[in-house]
C-alpha cells in the first residue's frame, strides 16, 4: 500500500510525473508556492488531522487548489498533503537566510518603531533584500501576511546564511532548546522529535524525511546494537528519536518535558523503554 504521505496524488489530481504508473482525472506539473505567514500546519486532509509544519518562506508544491486548500508536498521534504491556500503566496521569493533565534519584524528598521512587531520562529526562511542600520542591521523581507508589495524588517543578529550549510547537528538542534513540544511540529513556535532531527539535519544541508518511521528507515547509515555512539549520532524507539550529544547525554523534544531538553542517556533509555519499549534503531548521519 502506498505511503500517503509521499504519494502525490489525491484521486483528482497526480503529479505529471505519475503519469502512466498511477491512475487519476488529470496530471499536473507542479507550481512553487512560498509559505508567507509564520507557520502553517500540513494536514492529512482539509480540516484533518496536523501532520507536519512549514515555517514563513518555505516552498510548497501545489497541485490543486481547491475550496480554500491547496493540496501538494513540502520541497523540503516531499511531504504530501493539504495546506490553507490563504496562507500560501505564488511571488517568488528564493531564500538567503534562515532564523536561527527567536525574532520578529517591524514595520520600519527602527529598534523604536511604535508599531507592534510580529513574531518569526527558528526555522523561518527569509529572503534579504537591502540592509538598513539602527543599532544593528535590519535586513528587508516581504511583510509576512501582508501585501506581496510592502516590507518589513528583521534584525540580522538573529538570522545566518543559508549558505555555507551548517557543520554540526548537534549545534543546530540546540538552538531549540526550550522550544515547547508540539505534535507536528517544525518551529521554534514547537517542534517534535522529528521536527528537531529534520532541522538539524537540513542547516547542515542533510537530506531528512519529516517522521521518525521515515528517518528510521532511510536517515544516514545502521549502527550495530553494541556500536559506541557518537555525537550527531541517532537513537530511534517506536515513535520517538533523540539525537547524542556526546557527554552521556541525548538531546530530543519530547512529551516528558513537554520541551527541547537534553537528558541523560540511560536515564531517558530506560524510562523510556517502560512506555514505548527498546531501543529499535541507532544510526549514524553522513558527514
Amino acid at each position: 500500500m502506498s505511503d500517503r504521505r509521499a504519494l502525490k496524488a489525491n484521486g483528482r489530481v497526480a503529479d505529471l510525473s505519475l503519469k502512466g504508473h498511477l491512475e487519476a482525472e488529470r496530471y499536473v506539473a507542479p507550481l512553487t508556492h512560498w509559505v508567507r505567514v509564520p507557520v502553517i500546519p500540513i494536514l492529512a486532509e482539509p480540516k484533518g488531522p496536523r501532520d507536519r509544519e512549514l515555517a514563513f518562506g518555505e516552498e510548497f508544491e501545489v497541485l490543486e487548489i481547491s475550496n480554500g486548500w491547496a493540496f501538494g508536498s513540502a520541497a523540503r521534504d516531499g511531504y504530501v498533503g493539504y495546506v490553507q491556500a490563504s496562507a500560501l503566496s505564488d511571488r517568488a521569493r528564493s531564500a538567503t537566510h534562515r532564523v536561527i533565534s527567536p525574532s520578529y519584524w517591524f514595520a520600519a528598521p527602527d529598534l523604536k518603531c511604535p508599531k507592534p512587531p510580529g513574531l518569526l520562529p527558528i526555522g523561518a526562511r527569509l529572503a534579504v533584500g537591502a540592509l538598513h542600520r539602527d543599532h544593528c542591521d535590519w535586513g528587508e523581507i516581504a511583510q509576512p501576511s501582508g501585501n506581496a508589495d510592502t516590507f518589513a524588517y528583521v534584525p540580522m543578529p538573529t538570522l545566518a546564511p543559508l549558505l555555507p550549510a551548517a557543520t554540526d547537528p548537534v549545534e543546530e538542534a540546540e538552538r531549540f532548546l526550550g522550544v515547547p513540544y508540539l505534535w507536528g511540529g517544525n518551529s521554534g513556535f514547537g517542534i517534535d522529535c522529528s521536527g528537531l532531527v529534520q532541522a538539524a539535519c537540513l542547516a547542515c544541508g542533510i537530506t531528512c524525511p519529516g517522521d521518525s518511521d521515515q528517518q528510521a528507515r532511510t536517515l544516514g547509515t545502521p549502527l550495530a546494537p553494541a556500536a559506541d555512539m557518537q555525537r550527531g549520532d541517532l537513537i530511534f524507539w517506536r515513535g520517538h528519536v533523540a539525537l547524542v550529544v556526546g557527554d552521556g547525554r541525548i538531546l530530543h523534544a519530547n512529551a516528558h518535558h513537554m520541551r527541547v531538553a537534553y537528558e541523560d542517556a540511560d536515564t531517558a533509555i530506560a524510562r523510556i523503554a517502560t512506555k514505548e519499549g527498546p531501543i529499535t534503531a541507532r544510526r549514524r548521519l553522513p558527514s
